[in-house]
C-alpha cells in the first residue's frame, strides 16, 4: 500500500525549521511572540510539532518578524503550515478515549522512518497479531476498567498502525529486541502464541526488520520498562516513547531522554541473540507450545 499522508510530520518539520529560524534571529519565544497575536505557549507546541497556528497570517507574522523575506521560503512554510493542518490517516478510527499523549506518539510514529521496540513483559504492540493484542485487551479489561468496544477500537487502530512495517512504498524500519520471558508469556492460549510466533518468524525475513531475542538467561542490562525510539527523518529530532503506570504515554525529544534510551536499547542489543537466531528460537517456542 502507499505511504499514508503524514500532516504530523510536517508540523514537526515546520516546526523545527521555525526554530532554527528564532535562533538565527536570536530571539528567545518570549522575544518572538511579543506584540503578536499569540502567546509563548502557543509558539512552544508550534516549535514541537504539537500544533499548528490557527491561520496562515499568523505564521507571515512571525516570518516577518525572524525577518525572513524572501517570497519563495515564506510561501514553502505556508505551503507546510496548510498541509500539516489536514487530518490525521488515524482520524475516525476512534482514539477519543485512548491513553493522555497517545495522539501525539501515534503522530510521531507515523513520521517514523526507523524504530526502536523493546517491552519487559508483553511482545511489543507493532508486532502483534490481532489474536494477540485482543487477548490481551482482554485480560487487562478489568484492571484498566476500558470497555469491550474500547478494546476493539484500540486492536483496529495497532493493526492499522502496523501496515506501515508492510507496505511496499518506504515501509518502515524495525529493530526489536525480543525478551525472552515476554515470549514465553503466553497470553490467549497455545492457538494465539502460535499464530504469533509464526507471525513474528514472517516479519524477521523481512528487509526492513530486524528482531533479536535477549535471553532470560544472561546477567545484562534489561530495562524494567518499555522502550520505544522513533528515528525521523534526517534533521528532525529523534523521539522516545514509553507507558506510564498512569495510563499516560510519555513522549519527549530531549536529547537527555534520547540518549538514556539510545544507551538502554544498545545494551540490550549487546546481550541479546544474532537476529540470524530468531527463527530457530521461535520454531523452538512454537513446538514447546505444542507440548
Amino acid at each position: 500500500m502507499a505511504a499514508r499522508p503524514q500532516p504530523t510530520a510536517r508540523r514537526i518539520g515546520l516546526g523545527h525549521e521555525l526554530r532554527q529560524h528564532r535562533k538565527k534571529a536570536e530571539l528567545t519565544i518570549e522575544q518572538a511572540v511579543r506584540g503578536l497575536p499569540f502567546d509563548e505557549s502557543t509558539l512552544q507546541r508550534v516549535e514541537t510539532g504539537w500544533k499548528s497556528f490557527r491561520q496562515a497570517g499568523h505564521l507571515r507574522l512571525l516570518l516577518e518578524r525572524y525577518g525572513v523575506s524572501d517570497e519563495d521560503e515564506i510561501e514553502r512554510l505556508i505551503a507546510m503550515h496548510c498541509d500539516a493542518a489536514s487530518r490525521e490517516w488515524w482520524t475516525g478510527v476512534g482514539t477519543s478515549n485512548l491513553m493522555s499523549g497517545m495522539q501525539r506518539f501515534l503522530g510521531v510514529e507515523s513520521a517514523a522512518r526507523e524504530i526502536r521496540l523493546f517491552h519487559p513483559t508483553v511482545i511489543p504492540g507493532l508486532l502483534q497479531t490481532e489474536g494477540y493484542a485482543r487477548a490481551l485487551h482482554e485480560l487487562t479489561k478489568p484492571i484498566d476498567e476500558t470497555t469491550t468496544e474500547f478494546g476493539q477500537k484500540s486492536v483496529q487502530l495497532r493493526m492499522l498502525r502496523r501496515e506501515a512495517i508492510t507496505r511496499e512504498e518506504e515501509p518502515t524500519k524495525i529493530w526489536g529486541v525480543l525478551y525472552e520471558p515476554a515470549l514465553r508469556y503466553a497470553i490467549g492460549g497455545a492457538e494465539v502464541m502460535r499464530e504469533q510466533y509464526a507471525e513474528l518468524t514472517r516479519l524477521a525475513a523481512l528487509d526492513n526488520v530486524t528482531l533479536q531475542v535477549l535471553p532470560q538467561s544472561g546477567s545484562g542490562y534489561v530495562a524494567y520498562h518499555d522502550v520505544n525510539i522513533m528515528i525521523l527523518s534526517e534533521g528532525l529530532p529523534t523521539t522516545i516513547q514509553t507507558d506510564t503506570a498512569w495510563f499516560t504515554v510519555a513522549v519527549s525529544d530531549k536529547s537527555r531522554d534520547v540518549g538514556r534510551f539510545s544507551r538502554m536499547f544498545d545494551a540490550m542489543v549487546a546481550g541479546a541473540q544474532p537476529p540470524g537466531d530468531t527463527p530457530r528460537f521461535l520454531q523452538q517456542l512454537s513446538r514447546e507450545v505444542n507440548e
